[in-house]
């Protein structure tokens, strides 16, 4: 068996694909998408025991931004 990962430009290839599937010539496995910044947080998380939540950083950066358009 052969695995391929391929990006879909047109959305009527998505209907082939899945017409392809239907004839089971073929499988569709959904991946699971990677959340890069929840795996950066674990990452400094790890090397801190004091690592800031995803929310305090949230509320960081709107604070930043808030500052940033006001001048």
């Amino acid at each position: 068996m052969e695995s391929l990962r391929i990006e879909i430009v047109n959305p009527k290839a998505k209907s082939i694909i899945k017409n392809l599937a239907d004839m089971d010539l073929i499988k569709i496995k959904k991946e699971k998408v990677k959340n890069e910044f929840t795996e950066l947080l674990a990452k400094f998380r790890k090397k801190s025991d004091k690592a800031p939540s995803a929310e305090e950083i949230l509320k960081e950066v709107e604070s930043v931004r808030k500052a940033r358009y006001e001048e």
